[in-house]
């Protein structure tokens, strides 16, 4: 009897990883490496970045945290709510010869924030829905055109994220609710789904509280950490005892592994 139990768990696991494995193969054949979309984009803040830090991710600072000045804040369209969080674009200048910069190039930027949508305004509306739109740090902005064209025409795509290290988890909340911003992921590098197992608990699904924070109300303090985290194309990591048992709200621990 258990010997049949056995083989419909494993035959069931094998199922679930072959459909699985299906349904990731034109994820990552067309929307990581799709044609170019067309959007605009602007900057705001300086050349220091400053006024980019922080943002609609939850990501904190971001030269802190490694993500430094990529970064550009996405239009409603693009957000989506903030699912998009992590992901990472090409972007280049296009179809606009005042201003696009000869031999530019591309640049590679990470979704970091949210650029609101302004209802009260019947031009310059570019972060509204359905626009699609990139509000860029100003100096990756010059990177594509001076400073002075305020607002460039260009193309994008989705690309994978390269991220130096492993995936790091910063530790928040109170003894009764559990906060866990996940970040440096690499990859697809937006995250949905996120699980959590204390050293005396199974495992726990957690749920998105704003950006890339997430949430249980289940008590951890004083147990191991562990995390499943899955990204946008369906792959997920096991990392396996992150936090301590004596970890403490405000740590950040950091995986020994990444996308």
């Amino acid at each position: 009897m258990d010997s049949s139990k056995n083989f419909f768990a494993w035959f069931s696991f094998m199922a679930a990883l072959a459909m699985a494995v299906a349904s990731r193969l034109p994820y990552d054949e067309v929307k990581m490496n799709g044609a170019w979309e067309d959007a605009h984009a602007t900057f705001y803040g300086d050349m220091s970045g400053g006024e980019t830090m922080q943002g609609a991710c939850g990501y904190g600072d971001l030269k802190r945290q490694g993500y430094g000045l990529e970064t550009a804040a996405l239009s409603t369209a693009l957000f989506n709510n903030g699912s998009t969080c992590g992901a990472c674009f090409e972007i280049i200048c296009v179809n606009d010869p005042q201003w696009c910069l000869k031999g530019a190039g591309s640049i590679k930027i990470t979704a970091t924030n949210f650029c609101p949508p302004n209802y009260t305004k019947s031009k310059d509306i570019w972060c509204n829905p359905p626009q699609k739109h990139f509000d860029l740090s100003m100096p990756m902005f010059v990177k594509l055109a001076p400073s002075k064209a305020g607002i460039i025409p260009v193309r994008y795509r989705r690309i994978l994220c390269s991220k130096q290290g492993g995936v790091k988890f910063e530790v928040k909340g109170n003894p009764n609710w559990t906060l866990v911003l996940v970040y440096n992921v690499g990859g697809a590098g937006d995250v949905t789904a996120v699980q959590v197992k204390g050293s005396s608990t199974g495992w726990l699904p957690m749920s998105r509280n704003w950006g890339q924070n997430w949430q249980t109300g289940t008590v951890l303090l004083g147990q191991g950490l562990s995390f499943q985290v899955t990204t946008s194309d369906g792959k997920t990591l096991l990392f396996d005892n992150v936090a301590p048992r004596n970890w403490q709200f405000g740590q950040t621990f950091q995986g020994r592994r990444n996308f």
